[in-house]
């Protein structure tokens, strides 16, 4: 049986290494994997303490993080496409303005 505090140290691993690529990267395809990184380190939470505890609220929860995180990425794949069409770029440093 795998301690509770190893569950949790893996998933703050994971949550630190998604907002790492969140900050650090400017590519956007870098940046919705490393939030979904981060949703999954969450999840792994989630699972986790409800494995522990007994309850199923945990897994329920997960259940609908991960359909949040489905519709984010078709959304924000969308307006990746969008912007890309508009300004022919991808880069987030030169995407500072809305304007066509």
């Amino acid at each position: 049986m795998i301690p509770l505090a190893w569950y949790i140290a893996l998933s703050a691993v994971l949550f630190t290494i998604g907002a790492l690529g969140v900050l650090v990267r400017r590519n956007p395809l870098v940046i919705f994997m490393s939030i979904e990184l981060m949703l999954n380190s969450a999840n792994l939470a989630f699972i986790a303490f409800s494995h522990a505890f007994g309850a199923l609220s945990g897994q329920v929860f997960v259940f609908f993080v991960m359909a949040v995180a489905a519709a984010e990425v078709a959304v924000g794949l969308a307006l990746i496409v969008a912007i890309f069409r508009t300004k022919h770029t991808i880069n987030v440093d030169e995407m500072n303005s809305l304007k066509g």
